[in-house]
């Protein structure tokens, strides 16, 4: 499996899946993305890595990625005066995009 490869389309799915859903606030999102994979990313290789040769489960990874979502702090969304309930539904969004790509990618 190459990581890379799957980091690089975690990316441009959030982005696209984001973008298309807050198109008012699109370069802020995909600013903030590109932040939070960029701050993620050395984790996210180890985790997915971990995932793929059954040394964590599907649950622990989802863990994992749950313990993110305060590093997630989307400031150029948060400049814009977007509430904390919809920053936090944008939050959750991103990180069940991860985990279904990452499941689809790794479990096959």
């Amino acid at each position: 499996m190459d990581i890379e490869k799957l980091i690089k389309e975690l990316k441009e799915a959030l982005l696209t899946l984001l973008g298309n859903k807050y198109k008012e606030f699109k370069p802020e999102i995909q600013k903030d993305i590109t932040v939070f994979l960029k701050d993620s990313e050395e984790k996210l290789k180890r985790w997915i890595q971990l995932l793929a040769e059954d040394s964590i489960t599907k649950e622990e990874f989802e863990w994992l990625l749950k313990s993110q979502k305060d590093l997630l702090t989307l400031k150029a969304l948060q400049t814009v005066g977007i509430s904390k309930i919809r920053l936090n539904n944008i939050k959750n969004s991103i990180l069940k995009t991860i985990f279904d790509i990452v499941l689809a990618a790794v479990i096959k």
